[in-house]
């Protein structure tokens, strides 16, 4: 069977974790590169240890027959517009996370979603397939913990000039917020856990006073508390001015028990120490650096899914909108200084 070829569209940062992952699927291969900066084709081959074709624009990518999948790794001010030329192209298109800066170009990528149903969408929320968010809601689907009430997931990761993309990410045209340009992996994971829609949110967001981070033209520290539709609540920290450690944080309560981090307490357990956490041996969330991201598993779910004719799993379009739209809910909590309900984005 042919493979499924892909063409990834900017050469930063995350774009080596996707070139390796869809390389490493069964039925796709990276055959094209998209840069501005226009490298040649010698010198990103021997770079991705592949040969490549090189493209200096997107309309180059989307006259290319050959290609069946674009994978959306630029600046997160350009997605919306590219987004919607490929979907229009009629291409399957990967959207790295964040997918919009605001609602409204949210739903103009939704508009094209729904326009284009034979087209595959897969946004880059691929913690959903990391070996501890797995765990975690097996533990809450067997009822290890029992009725979960509270939730909290936490995102820590100073993010400075060492960060390739720091110049425009700094900027509230293109980082957005603390929420929205990393700490949105956080979010998307307590929602997934959860598993009941948002019905108001309220969020505070402050600045550290370290020189290395006066750049950021918005506030890089925020921290929002969630009301749930069926009554729980939830809280997720965005920091990405801090000055320490990298450090993905969980802590599910529930009727019988609790998850913090890779350690469960659980009354439903014969034999378990009533005095100690017990540790989880799992792969955790540790690293910040996109290559110790489960691309792999993500991308082979969305090359099955196109060449299956089934819906996208786990990182599909509309969680990733229901996502969005709690993130811009608390942005906009933030800045107006009172709770907002998600209802008023509608």
């Amino acid at each position: 069977m042919k493979k499924l070829n892909v063409a990834v569209v900017g050469l930063g940062w995350v774009a080596e974790a996707h070139i390796i992952a869809f390389n490493a699927t069964q039925d796709a291969q990276v055959t094209t590169v998209c840069s501005s900066r226009n490298p040649s084709p010698e010198e990103v081959s021997a770079r991705y240890g592949c040969p490549l074709k090189v493209y200096s624009t997107l309309e180059q990518v989307l006259a290319d027959p050959s290609i069946d999948i674009v994978s959306i790794c630029t600046a997160n001010m350009l997605h919306e517009q590219q987004t919607i030329d490929c979907l229009n192209a009629g291409k399957h298109v990967y959207i790295e996370k964040p997918v919009a800066l605001d609602f409204e170009s949210m739903k103009r990528i939704r508009e094209a979603v729904v326009a284009h149903p034979r087209q595959k969408v897969c946004v880059g929320f691929e913690l959903r397939y990391s070996k501890q968010v797995q765990m975690l809601a097996s533990i809450v689907e067997q009822g290890l913990i029992g009725e979960v009430h509270y939730g909290e997931a936490d995102y820590y990761h100073g993010i400075g000039a060492w960060y390739g993309q720091f110049r425009w990410s700094r900027l509230a045209s293109g980082g957005g917020s603390a929420l929205l340009s990393a700490g949105c992996h956080a979010m998307d994971s307590l929602l997934s856990l959860m598993r009941t829609p948002v019905v108001e949110v309220t969020s505070y967001s402050t600045k550290s006073k370290a020189e290395c981070y006066a750049a950021y033209e918005f506030d890089p520290c925020s921290v929002t508390i969630m009301k749930f539709a069926d009554g729980k609540v939830g809280k997720c920290a965005a920091c990405i001015d801090c000055i320490q450690p990298y450090y993905f944080h969980f802590q599910l309560v529930g009727s019988k028990g609790s998850i913090l981090d890779n350690k469960l307490y659980s009354s439903e357990l014969e034999g378990l120490s009533k005095a100690r956490w017990t540790t989880l041996e799992t792969t955790t969330l540790d690293s910040g650096d996109v290559l110790d991201h489960p691309y792999n598993p993500q991308m082979q779910a969305f090359v099955d899914a196109i060449r299956d004719g089934r819906p996208m799993p786990r990182s599909d379009f509309d969680s990733a909108f229901e996502t969005h739209k709690v993130i811009y809910a608390a942005d906009l909590s933030a800045k107006l200084g009172r709770p907002v309900k998600i209802s008023e984005l509608d």
